[in-house]
């Protein structure tokens, strides 16, 4: 009997033991879960702050691009050399390709070769007043002509007074029928899509079966607008308004009442005016999407023309 008690102790001894050893298995894996998903969310963090970025960079390359332009134009219409200037351009053009790579980007460096630009630029400005001292531009043969030329101010401003009435009215009426032809999207859902190609709607979506998202809408007809090629700008906001966009796969930006903003998908379509469903996708490329409510807004030719939104779970 004393031999069966003891058997029966050692079993509920060892059942003791496992549960605790399964216990703090258990423990362990909700740190490692918890830990996984901190992770990820700085991850996130981080690439969309590398993003916005690149995307100021490329802006800033844009503005220097276009004033090389105008002082090379300037600086050959005055006889100068232009040599400098047109290697100068062909490297700050390498710099924009070279953006593509977001995972090479170095803002430092890349603060190091505005600077330079700049520099080059001011020096140029230096040149162009040198240059149009020597070709003797402000002389008094050009006072001459300018006096000779003032007889006809009065005309000149005459037919341009009614060339700005004409103007204003023209552009009054451009605005309106700018305003009537802009395009609606209409019945706008948001759909996950699995890794495996699997569609659910519903608009509440789990973050770990969400692989892509597909956004459709329906354009409304339009007799006023041109029936041709049409870009669609998505822009997805997540729960802190953050604009989610993968450079890599195709995000960039476009322009919206006068101020750049980021898209994360692009579509090029023709419109037809028949009411066509219109689908876009973007892949989350790895990113764990946070919970909470996501914005849609759907863009074209400088409108607004949809929103929606989804929740993550």
């Amino acid at each position: 009997m004393d031999y069966n008690k003891e058997q029966k102790q050692d079993r509920k001894t060892l059942l003791w033991a496992a549960l605790a050893v399964l216990l703090i298995l258990n423990l362990v894996l909700v740190y490692f879960i918890y830990h996984e998903k901190q992770e990820n969310n700085v991850k996130d963090d981080i690439i969309t702050a590398k993003t916005e970025e690149v995307l100021i960079t490329k802006t800033k390359l844009d503005s220097i691009s276009a004033e090389l332009d105008v002082k090379i134009a300037e600086i050959q219409q005055l006889g100068g050399s232009v040599d400098s200037l047109v290697s100068l351009k062909a490297q700050l053009e390498k710099d924009k390709q070279d953006l593509k790579n977001v995972n090479s980007y170095s803002q430092a460096n890349y603060n190091k070769k505005i600077k330079s630009y700049e520099s080059i630029l001011n020096q140029k400005d230096v040149e162009i007043s040198q240059l149009k001292e020597q070709l003797g531009i402000v002389t008094s043969k050009n006072e001459e002509l300018s006096q000779q030329v003032s007889g006809l101010e009065s005309e000149r401003k005459q037919l341009a007074d009614s060339v700005n009435n004409y103007s204003a009215a023209n552009k009054e009426l451009n605005e309106k029928v700018t305003l009537a032809s802009a395009l609606r999207a209409e019945g706008l859902v948001v759909n996950a899509v699995s890794s495996k190609g699997k569609e659910r709607a519903g608009g509440k979506y789990k973050a770990k079966r969400i692989d892509k998202l597909k956004v459709s809408f329906k354009l409304a007809e339009n007799a006023v607008a041109k029936q041709n090629e049409k870009d669609i700008f998505l822009r997805i906001l997540d729960p802190d308004g953050a604009v989610l966009s993968d450079m890599a796969t195709g995000s960039g930006s476009f322009v919206y009442g006068g101020k750049e903003m980021i898209y994360s998908s692009k579509e090029t379509i023709t419109f037809s005016n028949t009411g066509q469903m219109i689908d876009i996708f973007y892949g989350r490329g790895g990113i764990q999407m946070k919970e909470g409510r996501y914005a849609i807004e759907v863009y074209s030719e400088g409108f607004k023309i949809g929103q929606g939104d989804f929740t993550v779970k």
